[in-house]
């Protein structure tokens, strides 16, 4: 019941997150309201991926735990900007990139080494500090190939893109967007979650093999 739980708060939280990200993009950058089912769409698996693998590693839930679990995923993306710049060299430009219709979807393909040694280094780094089985190491890799999937294509082709510094706010901004989705999905998850985190009683649940 605590994992169906911890599911149920991470969709909703992960919604929610996707209309605040669409109303801050709206007023600071530009209007993306058409995309709207698509981000709550986005927003809901994402969420739901790590309300689902907080469920399964956490037996004792806590505020510090959520936080601390979630800080791990917005360093992921962190060292997959870093990991851009110092492997690749510029293939494109921001004004090209701006002027085309759609997302750099010609990018993708050369962004695939720092995605899988990105998502695979965060795997092994978070399992390490919290899976128990091998059952946790697979939430674990799905949850993070989740997130870059759908939330962090756009950081990986950092480093492919010539950006004049000018336009470094860009970098700034794309930053801000993603510690705000973050910042709102865990508190509103604390929301959802606030009686079981200042309960006192928790339920525990064992690893497997030791039930």
């Amino acid at each position: 019941m605590g994992v169906l739980r911890s599911i149920f708060s991470g969709i909703v939280a992960g919604a929610v997150s996707a209309l605040s990200f669409a109303l801050i993009h709206a007023i600071f950058i530009s209007d993306i309201w058409f995309s709207l089912p698509i981000l709550l769409a986005a927003g809901a698996i994402c969420g739901f991926c790590l309300g689902w693998t907080y469920g399964l590693l956490f037996n004792a839930p806590s505020i510090h735990s959520w936080l601390t679990y979630n800080a791990l995923y917005v360093g992921m993306f962190v060292l997959i900007g870093c990991m851009s710049v110092l492997v690749f060299k510029p293939v494109t430009t921001l004004a090209a990139v701006m002027a085309s219709d759609g997302p750099p979807t010609y990018l993708f393909k050369q962004e695939l080494p720092v995605i899988i040694v990105s998502t695979i280094t965060m795997t092994a780094i978070i399992g390490k500090l919290y899976a128990r089985t091998w059952v946790h190491i697979g939430a674990i890799l799905l949850t993070c190939t989740v997130l870059v999937i759908l939330l962090g294509l756009n950081v990986s082709a950092i480093g492919l893109i010539a950006i004049p510094r000018s336009s470094l706010y860009l970098i700034l901004e794309l930053a801000g967007l993603i510690l705000s989705i973050n910042t709102v999905f865990a508190a509103v998850f604390v929301g959802l979650e606030w009686k079981v985190f200042f309960s006192g009683v928790h339920h525990i649940r064992l690893p497997i093999g030791k039930r």
